[in-house]
């Protein structure tokens, strides 16, 4: 299985179909400061619940700070059964910056 990289634009066409899941593997602190609307962090500890409670083909954008880790992340999530997988461009900086009112805190 492989993942694909998608852009601003793209991930908020995804967010219109309600089962898409947002894992944002950025660390606890900085996912408490901000973070795109309806995200889960997920990190070491949570991850293997993560996998084993979620739908695996439903579309899943992966977020990390600026883009680069998401790519590794989405990798992992595809080879773990997960069908639909997205890297987000520009990861939570750039999504904060081009949609901020698709942001919480």
């Amino acid at each position: 299985m492989q993942f694909q990289r998608i852009n601003i634009a793209e991930a908020k066409t995804l967010l219109d179909n309600p089962a898409t899941r947002i894992a944002d593997i950025r660390d606890a602190m900085s996912f408490q400061a901000g973070r795109m609307r309806g995200a889960l962090n997920v990190d070491n500890d949570t991850v293997g619940s993560f996998i084993n409670e979620s739908q695996k083909d439903a579309p899943l954008i992966v977020c990390c700070y600026h883009g680069n880790s998401s790519q590794q992340a989405a990798q992992f999530f595809a080879a773990q059964g997960f069908t639909e997988v997205y890297s987000l461009d520009g990861g939570y900086e750039m999504w904060k910056m081009a949609v901020p009112e698709l942001c919480e805190s």
